[in-house]
C-alpha cells in the first residue's frame, strides 16, 4: 500500500503498551521491521514484537542507564549510551543479555548515536564536543572530531557520508573514508536565538536532511545543496523538550509528535500540513519513528503507543 494524505490521516491508534514506570527516552525498529526495541529513564530495555503486538522480553541497564539505545545489523545485538555513573556506549547481547564490548571515550553525556546502515562504523555526539567513529569490533575510538558546540549528527542512507550539526547553525558533512580532512560541505543556517537543535536525519532516498529543534518548529533542507526546503510549524512545544521528527520510509512525509500528545505530519515537497493524528498520549510525545517494513508507526511518551493503518468503513 502506498502512502498518501488520505492514508495517513486514516492512522488511529491499535496498542497501546504501559510497560514502564519512566519516560520512554528512545526507540528503534529493527532493519526488518519486525521488533522495536525502548530505552526508558526507568533503566529497562523493552523488546515489542511489531507484528504479534505485544512486548517480547524486557531487560534492564539499572547500574549505568539506557539512552539512545539503537539496533546493530544483527537482529540480537543493540548499542545505547548511558546516563548514569559514566558516558561510556555500551554494545549488547539480546540474546544472553551480556555485554559485547564498552567503547569509552566521552566525558559528558552521549546525545547523538547512529549506526550505519551497511557496516558496523557507528558514530556519537557528546556535549563534551566532540563526535566519535567507532567500529563494533574494536573498543579504541576510529576517529575524533573536536567542535564548537553541542553536536547532533547521522549517517546517510549509504554509509558513505555522515552529517554533523553543530552549534544550531552550520551543518557538515564529511566523507567516511576521509573525514580527518575535514568537511567537503558546509551549509550556514540563520542562527534562531530561541533553541537550539536537537536531532539530524537523513532521508531514505538520501535527498533530504531533517533537523530537530527544542523549539516550535523543524527544518527540511536540501542534502546536496544546503537550502532550507520547508520550516514546518505550528505544533505545542512551549516547554522546550526534545522532540523526535522522522520521516516515512518513502521519504515523502515528515512527522512530529507535540507536548500536547499530537502528531503532526507534513507533505514534504509541497510543505503543506495533511494530518493532525490524536496519539492518546498523557504527556509530551518524545519518541516517534515509522516502521521500515510495514504500515504501522510508534510513538512514545511515559506510555509506548503503537500505530496501525486501517481503511475505514466507508471506503471499503
Amino acid at each position: 500500500m502506498k502512502l498518501t494524505d488520505n492514508v495517513l490521516r486514516s492512522f488511529r491508534v491499535a496498542k497501546v503498551f504501559r510497560e514502564n514506570s519512566d519516560k520512554i527516552n528512545c526507540f528503534d525498529f529493527s532493519p526488518n521491521g519486525e521488533t522495536v526495541i525502548s530505552s526508558s529513564d526507568d533503566d529497562s530495555i523493552v523488546l515489542y514484537d511489531c507484528q504479534e503486538g505485544k512486548p517480547k522480553r524486557t531487560l534492564y541497564s539499572k547500574k549505568y542507564g539506557v539512552d539512545l539505545i539503537r539496533y546493530t545489523h544483527a537482529a540480537n545485538t543493540v548499542v545505547y549510551s548511558s546516563n548514569k555513573i559514566d558516558d561510556t556506549i555500551r554494545y549488547l547481547s539480546l540474546h544472553d543479555n551480556k555485554y559485547i564490548r564498552y567503547f569509552p571515550g566521552h566525558t559528558k553525556r552521549v546525545v547523538a548515536l547512529s549506526m550505519s546502515p551497511v557496516d558496523d562504523t557507528f558514530i556519537s555526539g557528546s556535549l563534551d564536543k566532540t563526535i566519535r567513529l567507532w567500529d563494533l569490533r574494536s573498543p579504541n575510538c576510529q576517529g575524533l572530531m573536536h567542535l564548537q558546540g553541542k553536536p547532533v549528527c547521522s549517517f546517510d542512507p549509504e554509509g558513505l557520508i555522515f552529517a554533523a550539526g553543530v552549534n544550531s547553525e552550520m551543518v557538515k558533512l564529511y566523507d567516511l573514508r576521509s573525514f580527518d580532512k575535514g568537511p567537503f560541505a558546509t551549509f550556514k543556517m540563520q542562527y534562531d536565538r530561541t533553541c537550539e537543535w536537537t536531532g539530524l536525519k537523513f532521508s531514505n532516498d538520501g535527498k533530504l536532511i531533517l533537523i530537530s529543534t527544542n523549539g516550535g518548529f523543524i527544518r527540511l533542507i536540501d542534502a546536496f545543496k544546503g537550502a532550507v526546503l520547508h520550516t514546518f510549524g505550528g505544533y505545542n512545544n512551549s516547554k522546550a523538550v526534545t522532540l523526535e521528527a522522522s520521516f516515512t520510509p518513502d521519504s515523502q512525509f515528515i512527522m512530529i509528535g507535540s507536548e500536547d500528545g499530537k502528531i503532526h505530519v507534513w507533505n514534504g515537497e509541497s510543505g503543506m500540513k495533511v494530518a493532525v493524528l490524536d496519539g492518546k498520549h498523557t504527556g509530551p510525545i518524545t519518541c516517534l519513528q515509522f516502521n521500515p517494513k510495514f504500515m504501522t508507526f510508534a510513538s512514545a511518551c511515559s506510555n509506548m503507543v503503537r500505530k496501525v493503518f486501517y481503511v475505514p468503513p466507508s471506503s471499503m
